[in-house]
């Protein structure tokens, strides 16, 4: 990896795309076809910003004719501001990419809405009996759309009749996925982890205790596991299927992001004092690998790349990097800013959206010359 930049001017700024909103970010999401990105604010709101832009990175650099280097020059224009729209008061909206350039929001009235990439809201998917906090879709099976309100889950599979579960444990659901192969949904609660089986029309239920609380949660590639992040720092791999777990403690924070790269078979967490990720082997932590650079502050969020051996981190500090698995290179994008409260990469690699705890609103375009 290369970082080629301009005096006084860090890749941050030259390759990226910045924007201020009134609150923090709490969800990034990219729309499936790649022409949009979202960002949920903890104040209820949502702005969207277009991918395409009129000055690439790509369009602006230069090559030195004497020593071949390359410099990347800044931008002659600020970016497009962003639209937005109000979907829900005082709370954070749960956010997810739904097909083509729009999104599926949850709001505090029930309803899971379509939002275009322009941001407009358009159809009521479906109603839930209470304010909805925790939304997943997955468009395989005429497309499988999950909501809770934290008392009921609720599965929407294409145009059929949409079903409600009842939650019989006594804590709450605080967050839901839907596995890749779309055969399962798993849900965090109090101190455990529920999986639901999609069997045809009916749903059956394994519940799996915690050594602690669980703050985030992970798939697996092929949907045989799931990772919840701890709030006492560590992580415990379950298996979806019997139950079965693996958990690794002592980290220094909560886990509260957890990333699996499929290039590397790896899951990687948060919560370190460095980039750590494990291979998964028969349903357990095995190996452990490393990224970048070992330091005194804790990483916050990883994002694994979707077609390469990399890994991008945000620490607490607001420092970003990009850094290679197995390896101690590292790309600082940013040196630093705000902590870093969501970290996404878009499907094709080439953009990387960023939102911090003050209301920073980023996307970082990175020119196929960056990554040799």
């Amino acid at each position: 990896m290369n970082e080629h930049s301009r005096p006084g001017l860090g890749l941050f700024e030259l390759l990226g795309r910045h924007w201020q909103r009134p609150a923090g970010i709490t969800t990034v999401r990219f729309s499936p076809d790649l022409s949009a990105v979202a960002f949920a604010a903890s104040d209820g709101s949502i702005a969207l910003a277009p991918i395409a832009e009129a000055e690439p990175p790509e369009n602006r650099i230069r090559i030195s004719s004497d020593l071949g280097q390359m410099r990347i020059l800044p931008r002659s224009k600020p970016p497009a501001p962003l639209s937005s729209v109000g979907a829900r008061s005082g709370s954070p909206a749960p956010l997810v990419a739904h097909v083509a350039a729009s999104f599926l929001v949850g709001t505090d009235r029930g309803e899971v809405i379509r939002l275009s990439g322009q941001g407009e809201l358009g159809d009521i998917l479906f109603t839930a009996h209470g304010a909805v906090t925790a939304l997943d879709h997955w468009s395989t099976l005429a497309g499988l759309t999950v909501a809770s309100d934290r008392r009921h889950l609720y599965v929407a599979r294409g145009r059929e009749a949409v079903a409600q579960i009842r939650f019989e444990e006594e804590d709450p659901i605080s967050a839901i996925a839907i596995s890749p192969d779309a055969r399962r949904i798993a849900a965090l609660f109090g101190r455990g982890l529920a999986v639901w089986t999609l069997e045809g029309a009916s749903l059956s239920l394994r519940v799996t205790a915690l050594p602690a609380a669980p703050i985030s949660l992970c798939w697996n590639e092929g949907g045989s596991h799931v990772a919840c992040g701890l709030a006492t720092g560590g992580f415990s791999l379950v298996g979806a299927a019997r139950g079965s777990t693996h958990t690794v403690m002592n980290f220094p924070a909560p886990v509260r992001s957890l990333s699996w790269s499929r290039p590397a078979s790896a899951l990687i967490a948060s919560g370190a004092y460095r980039i750590a990720a494990w291979l998964l082997q028969d349903g357990m932590a095995g190996e452990a690998i490393s990224a970048g650079r070992p330091g005194l502050v804790s990483v916050d969020t990883v994002a694994a790349h979707p077609r390469r051996e990399l890994v991008a981190a945000g620490y607490a500090d607001g420092r970003i990097v990009v850094a290679q698995l197995r390896a101690s290179d590292e790309l600082v994008v940013r040196v630093d800013g705000p902590s870093v409260t969501a970290l996404v990469w878009s499907d094709d690699g080439r953009h990387l959206a960023i939102g911090d705890s003050e209301g920073g609103a980023s996307i970082v375009t990175f020119p196929p010359q960056i990554f040799k």
